[in-house]
């Protein structure tokens, strides 16, 4: 795909800079005609014109692609870095709460001053000469990356977004590529082939430098590029392994072995004190995270949702499991709801607002249709979670999964006073009504 280079075409480039951060993000994603639009070309060609491309953004970089498991491998590995004393970058995507939560420096989420300034130069570049037409999540990537790159930490580490091979992260070489698990998702741009999907993971892989394969049932053809690429394996339960001895850091451990291994193959000699320390330590909001009765995970398709009854399965309770699910419309909630019904009682569904929502209503009728319980139907996670707050018994607990956006807008209800959660619920305070 060619670069969009006709100002005409840009009204952006004229318009002035914003001067907050939330203006900045409204900006950004009203740009790009499409929210999603894979190709490296146009995401280069700026790159290329910010000097991201004249050197390392740091003196390590691990990329992690995968469908599964990206977010966990990445915690952890920031984790092993700052127990072992080094400076670090993280990016990741997408946010729970905050955009700042993307960009991770030593550690502390970036302030809105460095996310601006990095958006700033990413629109001088992309406007020097014929502008070039970036999505949000390319621009968040690139303005990532020039901070990185002004402070040239010991490790940075990168989490793709989409795919792969045509993702924006994939601008930059890594020392280490990890990719951590391969299975149906996102079928509108990746489509429904595992080998395929296993193809475009593996394209974050380079050349002669390690590839960290962190499951052990990956499709053929992420090997096949590896060996193409003359990049040397490491796979997991074949070149390195876990057993019991290894902390629990509340992550899966397939994934801890795996960021493990990455560390190691980065050049650093691994502390035994350090190491464990790290995976005592990490944490990563949305992934099992137990807020008393409220458990909160953001997956969203049939292999994450099996992982999650696994775990539920091996921690039971005396009352009931309820899982409050809300989903993106173009996400497989059948196979989401038929791997996770073995671990869960009864449902409470929930409406996504956007144009790529699904309603309340079309779950539970998913639900039912496989001879699921529906308690309550709601028009937001906010709501579903104020009614269930409400319908408790003390020994129950709940699930809340389905999608970042369920999580985040759960997460951030859960953490207000009592007396917020039932305006932010219902500003009328009469919760029946709804």
């Amino acid at each position: 795909m060619a670069p969009r280079t006709k100002a005409a075409a840009d009204p952006m480039s004229d318009a002035a800079l914003p001067t907050t951060l939330e203006a900045w993000l409204a900006r950004l994603e009203a740009a790009h005609p499409v929210g999603i639009d894979l190709g490296l070309e146009r995401v280069a060609e700026v790159a290329r014109r910010m000097g991201l491309l004249e050197g390392p953004v740091a003196g390590r970089v691990i990329t992690v692609a995968g469908t599964n498991g990206k977010g966990s491998t990445v915690a952890l590995l920031e984790a092993l870095a700052r127990a072992h004393g080094l400076a670090t970058a993280t990016y990741t995507s997408p946010h729970l709460i905050r955009y700042n939560e993307r960009l991770r420096l030593d550690g502390q989420e970036a302030d809105d001053a460095t996310l601006m300034a990095g958006f700033a130069a990413v629109e001088a570049a992309r406007c020097a000469g014929e502008p070039v037409s970036l999505t949000y999540f390319e621009v968040g990537t690139l303005g990532a990356l020039w901070a990185i790159a002004r402070r040239r930490p010991d490790i940075a580490i990168l989490e793709v977004g989409l795919g792969g091979r045509l993702d924006a992260v994939n601008i930059v070489d890594p020392d280490v590529s990890v990719v951590t698990t391969v299975a149906q998702d996102h079928a509108a741009f990746l489509g429904t082939d595992l080998e395929q999907i296993g193809r475009e993971k593996a394209g974050i892989l380079r050349p002669g430098r390690p590839a960290v394969l962190g499951s052990r049932e990956l499709p053929a053809s992420v090997r096949q590029v590896a060996a193409e690429l003359g990049a040397p394996v490491y796979a997991l339960g074949e070149d390195f392994h876990w057993n019991e001895s290894l902390p629990d850091p509340g992550l899966p451990l397939d994934n801890a072995a795996t960021a493990l291994q990455a560390f190691e193959l980065a050049g650093v000699t691994l502390d035994p004190a350090a190491c464990r320390r790290a995976l005592a330590e990490v944490r990563l909001p949305g992934r099992m995270q137990w807020l008393g009765q409220w458990c909160l995970d953001v997956g969203h398709n049939p292999h994450a949702a099996s992982y999650l009854a696994g775990r539920l399965a091996a921690r039971p309770c005396a009352g009931r499991t309820i899982a409050l699910l809300a989903m993106l419309g173009d996400k497989d909630a059948d196979g989401v709801i038929a791997a996770l019904a073995p671990a869960v009682d009864a449902w409470v569904t929930a409406t996504l607002s956007g144009e790529r929502a699904r309603s309340a209503a079309d779950l539970a009728g998913r639900l039912v249709g496989q001879g699921s319980r529906v308690l309550h139907q709601a028009d937001s996670p906010v709501a579903a979670a104020a009614w269930l707050a409400e319908h408790l018994a003390p020994e129950d607990r709940v699930l809340v999964c389905g999608s970042f956006l369920t999580v985040g807008e759960v997460l951030e209800w859960l953490a207000l006073p009592a007396r917020s959660r039932q305006t932010e619920s219902d500003p009328s305070g009469n919760e029946e009504a709804r």
